[in-house]
């Protein structure tokens, strides 16, 4: 049994299928790239894994539980995070606010719970700040904590969505185009970032991404998915030399 089961998946939005029947497994430990052509459907899977839609048939399962007997609290609570292909920051709020709201989202404790000013409440305060004070500085935004989000660069954003995720403690990090509209410059130290939350924090990745010299630098495990549909799974170096992989992006000669 894998981590992540995604079994005879099957998504319509009205004539449109989306996902038609894909299956594949995701062990844990893992870095698996689910990559395709636009409209492939890769959006589409991971809104169904994070609860966004509801398939038309088959199921995701994570540690063997459905996903679609939880509840979205509980998705996070049960180890899933993610961050998106357009930022979902409070941009307005600083950094710091912003990881807090990872933390929250994980415990107990709410924003207003913790603004009373009781001890338990001031000391589970203190611990969510120290926490996402970490994540803050394991991406590397420590000087920026105090910043509006919206004062900071795309790129940096995306590290603040990354650290938002992380301060839940997921086992499962769903990365939807990590390094879509970033500089290429930038595109090496985010592959280096999400090397070292796979490898330093033991966390499982499955991302999304167009970026094939990203993808085929950093997993080890490559999923095709084309039109709905899953042509190819496999090693990246296989993945490159497969006909319909090919033929799906370049077009039949």
């Amino acid at each position: 049994m894998g981590l992540l089961e995604v079994r005879d998946l099957t998504v319509r939005f009205g004539g449109v299928v989306a996902l038609d029947r894909v299956t594949f497994t995701v062990d844990a430990g893992r870095m698996v790239a689910v990559i395709g052509p636009n409209g492939a459907g890769k959006t589409t899977l991971f809104n169904i894994i994070t609860r966004v839609y509801r398939p038309a048939s088959g199921a995701v399962l994570v540690d063997g539980k459905p996903v679609q007997a939880m509840a979205p609290h509980q998705l996070i609570r049960h180890g899933v995070a993610r961050t998106f292909q357009n930022l979902a920051l409070f941009r307005s709020m600083t950094v710091l606010d912003n990881v807090l709201v990872g933390y929250h989202s994980r415990t107990r404790t709410t924003l207003l719970g913790a603004a009373v000013p009781m001890p338990t409440a001031l000391r589970s305060e203190a611990e969510a700040k120290k926490k996402a004070m970490e994540m803050i500085d394991f991406v590397g935004l420590s000087r920026f904590a105090s910043a509006p989000v919206a004062a900071l660069p795309f790129g940096t954003q995306k590290r603040v969505e990354l650290a938002r995720a992380l301060v839940s403690k997921p086992r499962l990090l769903l990365l939807d185009e990590p390094a879509g509209g970033i500089s290429h410059e930038e595109v090496s130290g985010v592959a280096a970032m999400v090397q070292r939350i796979h490898r330093d924090l033991g966390v499982t990745v499955v991302l999304v991404e167009h970026n094939m010299a990203f993808v085929m630098g950093i997993s080890d495990h490559v999923v095709v998915l084309d039109f709905g549909r899953k042509i190819a799974e496999g090693p990246p170096a296989d993945i490159q030399r497969h006909p319909a992989v090919i033929e799906a992006y370049l077009g039949a000669a």
